[in-house]
């Protein structure tokens, strides 16, 4: 169970991931976070350990580029906040259309 748990949460993280891209909407990085998080941990163990390792990885690959430590923390709060079971919409910027 923990594989295709871990499976599907991967893919619920790309889900999210290309939904930001998509979107393209300034200030909604922390809520696509937070939603990637959200849906890969409610698929069960696997999902959240996928959801932890796919964030820690694209924050390390992201603070070895310089971003800034502070945004990446902000990042790694949003990530965790949804693991946790956190409603994604505390990150959600006014004016995100409703189909994300």
């Amino acid at each position: 169970k923990f594989p295709v748990e871990a499976a599907q949460g991967a893919y619920d993280m790309g889900r999210a991931y290309l939904h930001m891209r998509e979107a393209n909407y300034i200030g909604a990085d922390k809520f696509f976070h937070a939603r990637g998080n959200y849906d890969a941990a409610q698929r069960g163990a696997g999902g959240e350990w996928a959801a932890e390792v796919i964030s820690d990885a694209r924050e390390w690959v992201q603070g070895s580029s310089g971003r800034g430590h502070l945004d990446s923390e902000a990042d790694q709060e949003a990530n965790r906040w949804g693991r946790g079971g956190g409603d994604p919409n505390k990150y959600r910027p006014a004016g995100l259309p409703d189909k994300y």
